[in-house]
């Protein structure tokens, strides 16, 4: 057994509150070096006396020795990567608090693992040995709003989804697709728009609306805030934007505003007034500047976002601007009922300003959604004080390599995904924002050479993943593009210019996902087969009522493969509503590129 390669931590992602009343706990292991895990646990204040009797605490009488009592409980396999097979185990201790260890057991040796070693059995004359949960207080408890674990996303560019208010066309704007998208020029989209289209995004089974940036701004993308207080003349006025909310909450659909706290624009005034005074601006300390005066090229001499001159990075730290900021995020609540704020470049404001962000929008709305813009490894945002969730973008790439590229393997790809299963807390995972592309990246056509066999399984995988799912607007009807700007095209309302088949395949997963609680977000998943040489990845997600596999046929060649049950099962095929018998060794005859899910009736 590879000692070095078992581990685990408490708190975090491999020990923590499910809920008020359960503990989740997981152990890491070498691959394929360990055959057994049993989780040892009990209360750390019950012991028994080798007299028989109780106690709450150890007392070491003269002649007899106190034993710690503790339960078994087998833990179950739920993934591997690469380098690591993962354990789990779940728990309800009786009075809230626990001490645990581990018994690990390969071809050779049976090994106890606790907090302070390696053992060759299980020590119970001491707690202290094992890993501790003090006390499960509900109010540690990482709860972010349920109804996001039900929600489907559709994130729109407001500039480019609908222009249904043309009085407030910005100057020289251009009529609707007429031409190609540039970073300057402007079509007309607008709220009325939005509001114009909402039943089309009801029948395609959307429940929440995940806007960019609409606050005044110089450009067409909007992250270049002007005025945090007031909504870009271009896209309507507030009465607007309210009736939007309210028709949308009236149709089950959540909205969700973009905010951009890391940086401003170059035109918002407390910055043109530091261009304007210099050192002697009240504003200076709002920005993090370097020397005055303020120059632009070859470098500005300020923080920005990256090198842009144009977006000045904001000292998050100023009283002065975490008021002002923090009144921004209260405002949209209270006066517009706004159900969530997404968070541009979230990881680069300090931490201590978003633990501030999230008591006053929680005071604001107790389920509202708080969403973070972070790429890399975001478990510090995730403890319950900060975010409620991130972009899983660790999802998105691994999807796009596989489906969309084919640059990785299926074994590579199921080992990222098992990777990503277990990178957070299962309640964290619940409500992670999963997205395949966006206005910031090519369109997932366009990704996928053209070919829509390949975007619907994306779609097949991204629909059925643990998260809450993000499409972006127009690629259910087929829409492609390139980078910034290509992927921000007009909308295409035109149905004669729609791919109809991919918005009904598009409409029938969404279905899906509502009416099959184990193909939407409640029930566990887990990777159970790559072939590499066919191309297949097989992938079961099950509750404690019903039971799927998902097998995917990620190749351009046809073939048949056969499903891992151990015995002879009647099925139905979801997507065809096919029934079917099959045992361990009957094929399923597979196309290229194509995905079928099989619910399991006996």
């Amino acid at each position: 057994m590879l000692k070095e390669a078992v581990y685990h931590r408490p708190k975090n992602n491999f020990a923590y509150a499910y809920d008020a009343e359960t503990i989740h706990v997981r152990l890491q292991t070498k691959k394929n070096d360990v055959q057994h895990v049993q989780l040892i646990y009990g209360d750390p204040y019950i012991f028994k006396s080798d007299e028989g009797g109780y106690s709450h605490l150890p007392q070491t009488a003269e002649g007899a020795q106190d034993r710690w009592q503790y339960e078994t409980k087998p833990m179950i396999k739920t993934g591997a990567d690469d380098r690591f097979d993962y354990w789990f185990a779940e728990v309800k201790p009786t009075f809230r608090r626990l001490r645990y260890g581990f018994e690990l057991q390969d071809q050779e040796e049976t090994l106890v693992f606790t907090e302070k070693g390696f053992f060759d059995h299980i020590p119970d004359d001491d707690v202290a040995y094992y890993f501790c949960i003090p006390f499960l207080n509900a109010i540690d408890v990482f709860s972010p709003p349920t109804w996001v674990k039900d929600t489907v996303w559709y994130q729109i560019f407001p500039e480019r989804f609908a222009n249904g208010d043309p009085s407030n066309d910005p100057e020289g704007a251009l009529a609707w697709g007429s031409q190609e998208p540039t970073p300057e020029n402007f079509f007309g989209g607008d709220l009325q728009g939005v509001l114009d289209h909402l039943d089309y995004l009801v029948d395609l089974g959307i429940s929440g609306i995940y806007f960019t940036p609409f606050f005044k701004a110089y450009s067409n993308h909007k992250y270049d805030t002007i005025d945090y207080m007031e909504i870009d003349s271009q896209f309507g006025d507030k009465e607007t934007f309210k009736t939007l909310v309210q028709a949308c909450h009236e149709r089950g659909i959540r909205v969700m505003l973009d905010a951009v706290f890391n940086h401003s624009g170059y035109y918002f005034e407390p910055f043109q007034d530091v261009l304007k005074h210099g050192e002697q601006s009240r504003y200076k300390d709002w920005f993090h500047i370097q020397e005055f005066p303020l120059v632009t090229e070859p470098q500005p001499n300020y923080d920005t976002f990256s090198f842009v001159p144009f977006m000045p990075k904001l000292n998050t730290e100023h009283p002065e601007v975490k008021t002002y900021l923090l009144d921004v995020a209260r405002y949209w609540i209270e006066e517009f009922d706004i159900d969530g704020w997404r968070l541009d470049v979230a990881n680069e404001v300090d931490h201590a300003f978003w633990r501030e962000f999230r008591t006053v929008v929680k005071e604001a709305k107790p389920d509202a959604y708080i969403l973070g813009e972070i790429w890399h490894d975001s478990m510090p945002w995730l403890q319950g004080d900060q975010f409620d969730a991130v972009m899983n973008y660790p999802f998105t790439m691994g999807s796009i390599q596989f489906f969309a590229e084919q640059s990785i393997s299926p074994s590579t790809f199921s080992n990222t995904i098992t990777n990503v299963l277990h990178s957070y807390p299962e309640n964290v995972n619940e409500v992670s924002f999963n997205l395949l592309d966006s206005h910031d990246t090519p369109r997932i056509l366009t990704l996928a050479g053209d070919d829509k066999r390949k975007v619907k399984l994306l779609y097949l995988f991204q629909l059925s993943f643990i998260g809450t799912p993000c499409i972006y607007y127009g690629d259910e009807i087929g829409m492609s593009g390139g980078a910034d700007p290509g992927c921000r095209k007009c909308m295409v309302w035109e149905e004669e210019h729609q791919d109809l088949d991919m918005h009904a395949y598009v409409k029938q997963l969404l279905s899906l996902r509502k009416q099959i609680p184990a193909f939407g977000n409640h029930a566990h998943l887990r990777m159970l087969e790559a072939d590499d040489e066919k191309g297949i990845i097989v992938y079961e997600k099950a509750n404690d009522q019903e039971k799927l596999l998902f097998v995917l046929n990620n190749s351009a060649e046809a073939t048949s493969y056969s499903l891992p049950i151990l015995k002879e099962r009647d099925l139905k095929e979801l997507l065809s509503n096919e029934a079917i018998t099959m045992g361990p060794d009957s094929p399923v005859h597979m196309q290229p590129y194509e995905g079928k899910v099989f619910k399991i009736l006996t």
